[in-house]
């Protein structure tokens, strides 16, 4: 096939199942834990419990347990990587995820949030060199590091102090947050310290490439920039594309992939699966019609925290769970009447089974559409 996209138009339901079939949607999978995270590049751990309910959708068999211990062992890190979010990397891939993921932290500390005007004409270096040391002596929640940075730069705000330090110095969520049953403040050490290992001084940004659409394919340059943060790419993908395929949407956008990736038939049944909050799959493409479609405003507008719900492949209504002493209820609000309610129900079941299991009564409620 050639490498330049002609002809070869991909139906919205042809990129569907291509992308479900890489995130693991189409068959739970037996794979480790560490290989999921891998294989995903980086999954989005925002709430903590994400990373699981993640898993727990894509792998058969998954122990919630077997990830917690990745977590507590420095196998598996929390910390702000794609899109300035916080994602659960390997330890292994970190040092190359943060190094080339800097500049992402870095805009968006300086024209993303309100903190980088805070602390304009403050001795920055200084700031981040005591910021750092402080993480290095001991890990600190965000309060720490405020009350100690804002004591010896008090002409300056406190908490962009703070967040300076998040932004722009390599730095992870530590234990017990993160870990399944563990609780704890959000607090933060230096990356580099907490894995003993220092950042990767020349990582590839075309293996990044590589491994996006191997998780996300196939996909244009505009849905990897959406997925990383990172800009200016198209020049990386005009060195990767000799190995590459071509296609094109419905739209005519061009899409390039690896040769052997898995491109599945359209009409490739798609079982219904609970996503948690922020999952990639919805995130990972500037153009999210391929997952997505029909969906736009239709989520839930009551401010309560929902997650997604697939149906048939795609995007098809909300869940959250609540939850008291005596009882576990997984409310379900779904866009249209749901194609197979019986199957929801069975995901649901499993889902409530992970999230609630001291649960003395565990069901199911469905918002009528």
């Amino acid at each position: 096939m050639s490498s330049r996209a002609g002809g070869n138009v991909l139906s919205r339901r042809a990129l569907n199942r291509a992308l479900l079939a890489r995130q693991l949607l189409l068959r739970r999978e037996r794979r480790s834990a560490a290989a999921a995270v891998e294989h995903l590049v980086a999954l989005q751990a925002q709430n903590p419990r994400d990373p699981y309910v993640a898993l727990w959708t894509r792998l058969e068999g998954f122990d919630p347990h077997e990830l917690g211990r990745l977590v507590a062992g420095r196998e598996a890190v929390r910390g702000p990587l794609l899109r300035a979010t916080l994602h659960l990397a390997s330890a292994r891939d970190w040092p190359a995820l943060a190094r080339l993921l800097r500049p992402v932290l870095e805009r968006n500390f300086w024209t993303g949030s309100p903190f980088g005007r805070q602390v304009r004409g403050v001795d920055l270096d200084a700031v981040l060199a005591a910021g750092r040391a402080l993480l290095d002596e001991r890990p600190r929640t965000t309060a720490q590091l405020r009350t100690l940075l804002g004591e010896r730069w008090p002409d300056y705000d406190a908490t962009s102090l703070a967040y300076a330090v998040h932004h722009l110095v390599p730095v992870v969520q530590v234990p017990p947050r993160g870990v399944w049953g563990g609780k704890g403040l959000p607090t933060w050490a230096a990356a580099e310290t907490w894995l003993d290992r220092p950042l990767d001084p020349a990582p590839s940004v075309e293996r990044l490439v590589l491994r996006y659409l191997a998780a996300f394919g196939p996909a244009s340059v505009a849905d990897v920039q959406a997925w990383s943060g990172l800009t200016r790419l198209r020049e990386v993908a005009e060195r990767l594309r000799p190995g590459l395929c071509g296609f094109r949407d419905e739209a005519g956008r061009e899409l390039l992939d690896l040769p052997g990736a898995p491109r599945p038939d359209p009409g490739t049944p798609a079982p219904p699966r609970f996503l948690p909050e922020y999952d990639n799959v919805l995130l990972g493409h500037a153009d999210r019609t391929r997952i997505a479609a029909g969906a736009a405003g239709r989520w839930p507008a009551d401010g309560l925290h929902w997650s997604p719900l697939l149906a048939d492949g795609f995007l098809a209504g909300a869940w959250r769970l609540r939850q008291d002493k005596a009882a576990a209820t997984l409310v379900v609000e779904p866009f249209d009447p749901l194609p197979d309610p019986a199957a929801v129900e069975r995901e649901a079941e499993g889902l409530l089974e992970l999230l609630a299991p001291g649960a003395g009564r565990r069901t199911m409620e469905i918002v009528p559409s």
